[in-house]
């Protein structure tokens, strides 16, 4: 055990066991330690343990130099700092926008567009992404922190000072019209900051601490990628891409239901009215199941603009998941244990089987069905 002493400029520290002490010394003047911070520490390797106690850093911190740069040259501490700002941007949400964002640009032109307009697009939508959820989680930092399922965010673990994340957010965000303009179009650049704005004022700021159906109406920023999408490949919008819009928009809620009930605890600590929170578990089952049946009938809404190969894909993924979804409620309703969870991970690969479709059907090219009249 080792004590350190506030005041004391040098502090010898002993070696490890078995060996004597080592004339080692470290300049604590610095790092204005307090005596309750130093008070015990235990083990061999006790100079990383104070220094490391000197800086803040857990016993699990690599050791560092008075100046603070790691002994492996700072390339590990570069590694941390990027993989904290790529962690503001949630890359797992983003994933999930781009598997809409490219199947849109097939359907568009009814073909394989551009790579060159894909890769684009796909940049200046992540960069939009990354700009409206890096700004979120500077909005949200005081409820990260008392959720189980955010607490490791970078900004609840000071990994991001809070400016530079704001910083941060806004620079992705200018950025990102930037690029969409340049390379796509002056519409799709738009679009991608009218989402960020949407994401942050309306969903974050106004309706996610307020109202029951903050996801329902906030996750409109979620559907968005189809739009842009569409209109970087033909310069507008058409009814198809609205088509798209509503079928990620009716998605929403069954996949964010389904998690909120999983993480209802978390959300009821943080004062974040979901549904889960304020409603019986039976009435959310059951505005699932609404959702999930109004969200497969909406994707039958694109089969004018498709052909037999997507019209067989939406129907038998359709009920694949209003399976589940029935089987939740179900389950709700006779007090029987259920997963909700599974539910929310089938929902993302019936959102992926209905947009892999669309890509196929599209790239294939077979004759559009057509309306009926």
């Amino acid at each position: 055990m080792l004590r350190a002493t506030v005041g004391v400029t040098s502090v010898p520290l002993a070696g490890a066991a078995g060996q004597g002490p080592r004339p080692l010394y470290y300049d604590l003047s610095r790092y204005r330690v307090h005596a309750d911070a130093l008070d015990e520490i235990q083990g061999t390797g006790s100079e990383m343990s104070l220094v490391n106690a000197a800086h803040g850093r857990s016993e699990h911190t690599s050791a560092v130099h008075p100046t603070g740069e790691s002994e492996a040259g700072g390339r590990r501490g570069l590694r941390e700092v990027i993989g904290a700002y790529a962690a503001l941007a949630k890359p797992r949400v983003i994933e999930l926008l781009l598997v809409t964002t490219i199947p849109a640009m097939f359907l568009a032109g009814r073909e394989i567009p551009s790579p060159w307009l894909v890769l684009a697009t796909l940049v200046g939508g992540t960069m939009a992404a990354g700009s409206a959820n890096a700004l979120n989680c500077v909005i949200d930092a005081d409820i990260d922190k008392v959720m189980k399922r955010t607490r490791r965010r970078p900004l609840v673990r000071d990994s991001v000072p809070r400016r530079n994340a704001l910083i941060f957010g806004v620079a992705l965000g200018v950025a990102s019209f930037g690029l969409l303009y340049a390379t796509v179009n002056l519409l799709s650049a738009v679009l991608a900051v009218v989402t960020i704005l949407f994401y942050i004022f309306v969903y974050t700021l106004l309706l996610k601490r307020r109202t029951p159906q903050n996801v329902v109406w906030g996750g409109a920023a979620g559907c968005m990628p189809v739009v842009i999408g569409w209109a970087a490949v033909t310069g507008t919008v058409e009814w198809p891409a609205f088509v798209m819009f509503g079928v990620v928009f009716f998605w929403t809620p069954p996949h964010t239901w389904a998690l909120a009930m999983r993480y209802r605890e978390d959300y009821e600590r943080a004062g974040v009215p979901m549904l889960p929170v304020v409603a019986t578990p039976r009435h959310v089952a059951k505005q699932i199941l609404v959702y999930s049946w109004v969200m497969v009938a909406w994707t039958l809404l694109l089969v004018p603009a498709t052909s037999w190969l997507y019209t067989a894909f939406a129907v038998l993924s359709g009920a694949w998941f209003l399976f589940y979804a029935h089987r939740l409620y179900r389950g709700v309703v006779r007090g029987e244990k259920t997963k909700p969870m599974a539910l929310f991970h089938r929902s993302n690969t019936y959102l992926m089987i209905v947009f892999v479709a669309i890509a196929v059907d599209a790239a294939i090219g077979l004759p559009v069905l057509g309306l009926p009249f």
